[in-house]
């Protein structure tokens, strides 16, 4: 890409994105269209007559489709442009290729755990079964905070302990006690419970809730033993006293914690999220890319990348389907864009409900634009599976996992599978942790990165001004990712980001 003022994504395309804003009269290079209207940063410009009905097309592919006329230099947006739906080919594995494996692989300094897994953070949880036990919780977690004021810091004799952390949630009660609702939020306590960034968890509960521990136990296959303990606010006698006991507790388990340390691993014991929130024009052209470069160095190391937000990968799931390594694979993610066409249907709502209104102040129009924007972030490697939403993602390579749009409680589903590194890209500003995972972020223009610095971890930026290019940006936040795994801290982590952005996904009636 030069950096002229337009950026052109495909040759077909016709629609290029405004690299910055572009006011009436502008000449636009290699286009023969001068502006006829102002076009704000980061939006699309019509190089092209474009009939009403006739598709536009961003990345090569159809992103929506005009509702007028648009003449060559006007602003495209969602005053002339809109949903419409097409046929998808999904070609079924026919894009599907040999993984060019990296020799010798990448290291990174990890936290080896007695069962073999690797941890990236070093973590005591306290997780809830229910909303009522999330007081409780609270208060055991914030007995072992620092507080920068006073300069107390009850953990300074236990260094390699990151924290004692709470995550609480709304749910536990008032829902259906068998079903696909309490077996996600079991399937998501579970996969904290089983973390290896926790070197430990105590779980709380209020004793009569609809999520009973020793259910939750059974369902998931965990028992109590020297990393899992119990308690109910019920039989301890009342919450001062199970705080007491789970404060005991914690003070029982940080000698050992702290035993923890550092040593060299290889990347194939990353996996990474991939997440995408506030999302502006921008994002399909710097930040999601860029970690599609990334996440194919993960893979090609032996690492996973997750990618999920199911609704932001509606339109695009045409072009994972080519990389299935089979037909059953692809079917999956088929499937789940039918159960989600069918879910917002019965709720009244419709798939195109999704890009927000910051998503379209900042370009973005339909969600067919969004999503091939958002489905960059994985990469080109092949699709080795596609699992349910919390569940533990094993296999090794890019693997999708179903999930809402809504990025705390997409985060939540990878953490819960495995995710130990989360990153984040966004255009307008998103601000999230995971923990007890770290979370990076990922601005897509240099104007955010400069504004809020002290969120942002990279700037993505530098590819839309043509002072990068996306290969070496891919490999600058592969470097950050292992020195984030190494014990680096992020952005938000610094900001005390990550618990209570903990939010399981919700499905079914509250009773």
């Amino acid at each position: 890409m030069t950096a002229g003022p337009v950026i052109r994504l495909h040759p077909d395309d016709n629609v290029v994105i405004a690299r910055s804003a572009l006011a009436v009269g502008t000449s636009i290079p290699g286009e023969n269209v001068v502006t006829a209207e102002p076009v704000p940063a980061g939006h699309k410009l019509a190089v092209r007559a474009i009939s009403p009905g006739d598709a536009v097309t961003r990345y090569g592919q159809i992103i929506g489709f005009a509702t007028q006329a648009v003449q060559p230099g006007r602003h495209v947006h969602t005053h002339n442009m809109g949903m419409g739906d097409f046929q998808r080919d999904y070609a079924f594995s026919q894009a599907v290729k040999p993984t060019a494996f990296a020799e010798p692989q990448a290291t990174f300094m990890g936290i080896k755990r007695p069962d073999g897994r690797v941890a990236t953070r070093n973590y005591i949880g306290i997780l809830t079964t229910v909303n009522c036990s999330a007081t409780a919780a609270k208060y055991v977690a914030d007995a072992f905070r620092a507080n920068p004021f006073t300069g107390s810091n009850p953990l300074a004799d236990f260094p390699n302990v990151d924290g004692v952390v709470a995550l609480t949630h709304k749910l536990g009660c008032g829902l259906n006690t068998q079903g696909e609702g309490i077996d996600v939020l079991r399937r998501t306590i579970a996969g904290y419970a089983r973390h290896p960034n926790f070197h430990s968890v105590i779980v709380i509960g209020l004793g009569c809730e609809g999520n009973q521990i020793d259910a939750l136990l059974k369902a998931e296959g965990l028992e109590r033993g020297p990393h899992l303990h119990t308690l109910t606010i019920q039989d301890t006698g009342g919450t001062a006293k199970t705080v007491q006991a789970a404060m005991a507790k914690v003070q029982e388990l940080l000698p050992e914690a702290n035993k923890a340390t550092r040593e060299p691993v290889p990347a194939s014991f990353l996996t990474i999220g991939l997440q995408c929130g506030g999302s502006d024009g921008y994002s399909g052209i710097s930040a999601n890319p860029a970690l599609g470069v990334a996440s194919d160095l993960i893979v090609r190391h032996g690492g996973t990348v997750i990618l999920s937000e199911t609704p932001e990968t509606y339109g695009a799931e045409h072009l994972l389907t080519r990389r299935a390594v089979t037909p059953a694979v692809g079917q999956k993610l088929v499937d789940l864009m039918g159960w989600w066409r069918d879910y917002t249907e019965r709720n009244g709502g419709e798939m195109d409900n999704n890009p927000s209104p910051g998503n379209k102040a900042g370009g973005l129009t339909t969600i067919l634009e969004k999503s091939l924007g958002a489905s960059a972030k994985a990469g080109s490697t092949n699709l080795v599976e596609v699992y349910r939403y919390a569940e533990a993602a094993t296999a090794r390579g890019f693997v999708f996992m179903d999930s809402p749009g809504y990025d705390p409680v997409s985060a939540t589903g990878q953490v819960a599978g495995g995710a130990n590194v989360v990153c984040f890209t966004t255009g307008r500003g998103s601000v999230f942790g995971c923990r007890p995972s770290p979370s990076l972020k990922l601005a897509t223009n240099s104007e955010l990165y400069a504004r809020m610095t002290e969120d942002m971890d990279i700037n993505c930026g530098t590819v839309v001004e043509g002072s990068e290019n996306l290969e070496a940006l891919g490999r600058r936040i592969f470097q950050l990712i292992l020195d984030t795994a190494s014990g680096k801290p992020s952005k938000s982590e610094a900001l005390g980001f990550g618990e209570e952005e903990f939010a399981p996904w919700h499905i079914g009636a509250v009773m």
